[in-house]
């Protein structure tokens, strides 16, 4: 057997251990479980870094020969002006925000912020902005481009809300700013190949008190202080770095939540382009719902799901076609239109989406 960092799992890998999450209250797959797509993403959403392997693996997915949803999009005019000012982005928010958290320069939000929100304006809407999101997984510089993508996505569940512009500006700066303090964990944690030990793991969940400690007396909205802070809190109490219940939790802190379990769990893994958003969607619906805020996890969920009505997909059984209805009940299982059938995958548990085409 070997351990294998969760980045690094492909479709076929055999499981040579149970795996539970961090505080061992949930066993999230057992021992020989063969991996698919969703399991990968299963594991992803609970922040698992490593999982043992077995040496054999059965027969790896094949990549779709067709060009991919994402494929088509990168080929476009906007897409490539997005991916352009996106990296110059990310190279100018990596410089000040280095210069804030290691030379204690002054913190200059609006000048961090501008060509976000530049990035914001140039998209036709949040669909656009998930659209384009979803196409930029392969960078390797995870936190700065986490932090962008989450302040995006914020931004976009804020107007979701129908909060105040000044809100959606609080909004994007929190997402932006949430992880600063991961910058000060020492890069051989982050970037360790093995399981993490107890230690280490407390350390990595100091990352969000050691960004509030940065911020805390600078001359910025206390929304975006709080949400450095509580961004790892869940409305059930599960959440650290204070154990914080419902409304103990700030607003802002809330939406950065979602924002960024969602953005980790669609990342990219080395083996295939983003992750359908119905996998992250699933796995709020049947696991997180009672951790979020209720009218932003839903209000975020319906609206993401309806960015893709009329999309192609493909299921997890090779079928394509049209998602023509999205159930309200049931936001990652809607019907599917193929040919002049209909699959409503609300109806049919062992089917669901597992890429757009």
């Amino acid at each position: 057997m070997k351990r294998v960092k969760t980045n690094d799992l492909v479709p076929g890998m055999i499981l040579a251990d149970d795996v539970y999450s961090y505080d061992r209250s949930v066993m999230i797959l057992p021992k020989g479980s063969v991996l698919n797509d969703k399991s990968i993403t299963r594991l992803a959403f609970y922040t698992i870094l490593h999982v043992l392997i077995e040496d054999e693996q059965v027969g790896l997915v094949e990549q779709a020969k067709e060009p991919s949803y994402a494929e088509r999009l990168r080929s476009t005019p906007e897409f490539q002006k997005f991916q352009h000012d996106f990296e110059e982005e990310t190279d100018q928010f990596k410089d000040q925000i280095n210069d804030v958290v290691r030379h204690n320069k002054p913190l200059d939000v609006e000048r961090m912020m501008t060509p976000v929100y530049d990035l914001m304006n140039q998209s036709s809407g949040p669909a656009s902005v998930f659209d384009m999101l979803h196409s930029l997984r392969n960078y390797d510089d995870a936190t700065y481009v986490h932090c962008i993508n989450v302040s995006l996505i914020a931004s976009c569940l804020a107007k979701w809300m129908r909060m105040s512009e000044e809100d959606v500006q609080i909004a994007a700066q929190s997402g932006l700013l949430h992880d600063i303090g991961k910058l000060l964990i020492p890069g051989e944690i982050i970037t360790k190949p093995s399981k993490l030990t107890a230690d280490e793991y407390h350390i990595v969940q100091t990352h969000s008190r050691q960004g509030y400690e940065i911020i805390k007396s600078l001359p910025i909205n206390d929304h975006i202080k709080f949400a450095t802070l509580m961004h790892h809190e869940r409305c059930d109490g599960s959440g650290y770095p204070l154990g914080l219940q419902a409304d103990q939790i700030d607003l802002f802190a809330k939406i950065v939540a979602i924002a960024d379990v969602y953005d980790a769990t669609t990342s990219a893994r080395v083996y295939r382009g983003p992750q359908c958003p119905f996998v992250a969607i699933g796995l709020f619906e049947n696991e997180g719902l009672q951790k979020y805020d209720t009218k932003a996890i839903m209000t975020f969920l319906s609206n993401v799901v309806n960015t893709y009505l009329l999309n192609r997909v493909r299921l997890n059984n090779g079928i394509e076609g049209e998602i023509v209805f999205i159930n309200p009940d049931h936001l990652a299982r809607p019907t599917i239109r193929t040919g002049n059938s209909y699959i409503d995958l609300a109806q049919n548990p062992d089917m669901y989406i597992e890429t757009i085409i």
